[in-house]
C-alpha cells in the first residue's frame, strides 16, 4: 500500500507561493540511484586501517559521514574523507582528487542508463521519480517560476535534465556544484531567488530529498516538501524511512513518497482547486 501525504503541525496553506525550487537526484532524477554503493566502498578503500577496525565498522563510519553531508556538494563528503585519512595517520589526497575518482566510478555505474535514454531504448519516466513530469506541467500551468539546484556538478545536472526531458521547464534556471565549491550552495541559490525577484521567503516552495534544501528553505520562511523517495523501487509509493526521519528533523512541512497525489497536495498548499 502506498504511503499517504503526511502533513506536519508546521504546515499551513500558502496561496501566495510564486517560486518553486527543486533538488535533482532523488527528487526528480533517479539516474544516479545506488550512488552510495559506489561512494561507500571507495571511501572504505581509501581509509588507513587500524587494529580495532572491521569491515562493518569502517562501512558504518564512512556511511554516517556521507549521509550526514548528503545534499551538499560532493566535495564536502570528500573533504570529510580527507580528514578521516589524516586523523588515522595517513596522508590524504586533495579532496578534489577523491571527488573526480568517485565521479569516474559512478559514471561506470550509470553510463548504460544514460546510453539507454540517449538512444530511446527506455522511456525517461523509468529514471524520473514517479509523477515528476505531471508535477512540472502543473506548476507551469499555474504560472509558477521553477528553479533547480543540485549538489551534483552542474554540467552533469544539465546533461541529465536534458536526457530526462525536463530541462525546458526550468528555462535555464539550473544550478549545480562547481570545482570551485565556494561559488555554489543551495543557500546562495535561494538567496538569489529572493533577491532577484524581490520576494519574501514565504513565497518560496521547495521539493527535496536532502536535508540541505529543506533546512535552507525553512530558514527563510519557505514551505518545504520532503520527498522521501524509495529510489530502488520507483513507483511503488514506499516511504524511505531514513529520509523521512532526517527531513522531519530539519523541519519539513510535508512528507511524500513521490508525486502520485500531487494535485491534492497543490490544492492544499495553494488553497485552490488544481486541475
Amino acid at each position: 500500500m502506498s504511503a499517504p501525504i503526511e502533513y506536519t503541525p508546521s504546515f499551513a496553506p500558502r496561496p501566495q507561493i510564486s517560486h518553486v525550487l527543486f533538488d535533482f537526484d532523488g527528487t526528480l532524477s533517479i539516474i544516479r540511484e545506488g550512488w552510495p554503493e559506489v561512494m561507500v566502498p571507495m571511501f572504505v578503500e581509501m581509509l588507513p586501517r587500524q587494529a580495532s577496525d572491521t569491515d562493518e565498522s569502517l562501512r558504518q563510519l564512512v556511511f554516517d559521514d556521507i549521509m550526514r553531508l548528503n545534499g551538499k556538494q560532493t566535495i564536502y563528503q570528500c573533504m570529510q574523507l580527507a580528514e578521516r585519512v589524516k586523523e588515522r595517520g595517513g596522508e590524504p589526497r586533495e579532496p578534489l582528487w577523491y571527488k573526480h575518482e568517485y565521479l569516474r566510478r559512478l559514471d561506470e555505474r550509470i553510463a548504460g542508463r544514460k546510453a539507454d535514454l540517449r538512444s530511446g531504448r527506455v522511456p525517461a519516466e523509468q529514471w524520473l521519480v514517479h509523477g515528476s513530469r505531471h508535477l512540472l506541467e502543473r506548476l507551469k500551468s499555474l504560472g509558477l517560476t521553477i528553479y533547480l539546484a543540485s549538489g551534483t556538478d552542474e554540467k552533469f545536472v544539465r546533461e541529465e535534465a536534458e536526457l530526462l526531458g525536463v530541462a525546458a521547464y526550468f528555462e535555464g534556471r539550473i544550478y549545480g556544484a562547481q570545482d570551485d565549491y565556494q561559488n555554489f550552495s543551495k543557500k546562495l541559490v535561494i538567496d538569489r531567488i529572493l533577491r532577484e525577484n524581490a520576494i519574501p521567503g514565504e513565497r518560496l516552495l521547495a521539493f527535496g530529498d536532502g536535508y540541505v534544501e529543506i533546512e535552507n528553505t525553512k530558514q527563510v520562511g519557505g514551505l518545504a516538501v520532503a520527498v522521501a523517495s524509495d529510489e530502488a523501487h520507483n513507483g511503488a509509493g514506499n516511504i524511505d524511512r531514513w529520509k523521512r526521519e532526517r527531513l522531519l528533523g530539519v523541519g519539513a512541512d510535508v512528507v511524500i513518497p513521490d508525486y502520485r497525489d500531487i494535485d491534492a497536495l497543490l490544492t492544499r498548499i495553494l488553497n485552490q482547486e488544481v486541475r
